[in-house]
């Protein structure tokens, strides 16, 4: 896992399979090709979707998700973008995932779909500390805690909400899971993530936790400034 704490768009990005797909001839590639295409057409209108193209050992397989709060012409321009950049940069890879800000793009020669990924993972957190980081930590888990349970009850997985803090001071959060997952996965991935967010950003004004299938932000900062702006 790595922590960052600038970064620039894409956010992340895994090249995790060592498979080259030169070395089965061109079929995979020119499938690759097509679920991409397949996936920028697919998932704007809804913010998600899954696509499989080929057979046997051609079959490639990818899923695509865009934040809850994204429109549909934002999403489809992400998805784009993460299509080319990731074949840019895992070129011939039979499996990679990237992550922008807007959205997030996987792709495998194997079936992943509904399966928890706990292996493509990274931390974001902003450098300033809060004045009193035990009593912040403390809000910081009752919020995604309580974010974790809209977002895993919902239809789209995707929950966000606010915390006053006092002091005309508000926590913002989101929390969101990849709709192949059942519900209750959902739910076990973002609990796992709120108990990851002490390792990496103890007493931070932003934090996140990134993965696979899931997302959890939290931040002095309304999210769509951090759509918008950067992350801060």
């Amino acid at each position: 896992m790595l922590n960052v704490a600038i970064c620039d768009d894409p956010l992340y990005h895994f090249c995790f399979s060592q498979e080259n797909y030169t070395a089965y001839n061109s079929p995979y590639r020119n499938n690759l090709n097509d679920l991409l295409l397949l996936l920028s057409a697919k998932v704007p209108p809804t913010g998600f979707g899954l696509g499989s193209i080929g057979q046997s050992q051609n079959h490639a397989n990818g899923l695509a998700l865009c934040r809850g709060d994204v429109s549909t012409t934002k999403c489809k321009t992400c998805i784009t973008d993460a299509g080319k950049e990731i074949r840019d940069r895992c070129p011939d890879k039979r499996g990679a995932i990237i992550w922008y800000d807007y959205c997030l793009v996987k792709y495998s020669s194997t079936n992943f779909f509904g399966d928890i990924d706990n292996q493509n993972k990274f931390y974001l957190y902003n450098v300033q500390d809060v004045d009193k980081p035990t009593v912040f930590n403390r809000k910081v888990k009752v919020l995604l805690s309580s974010l974790s349970i809209k977002a895993y009850v919902g239809t789209k997985f995707y929950a966000t909400g606010e915390l006053d803090l006092g002091a005309s001071k508000k926590l913002y959060g989101l929390a969101q899971c990849t709709r192949d997952l059942s519900s209750l996965d959902c739910k076990k991935c973002l609990d796992g993530a709120i108990n990851e967010l002490p390792s990496c950003c103890d007493g931070k004004r932003g934090g996140r936790v990134v993965g696979g299938v899931a997302m959890l932000d939290t931040n002095f900062t309304p999210l769509w400034r951090i759509g918008n702006h950067g992350y801060n």
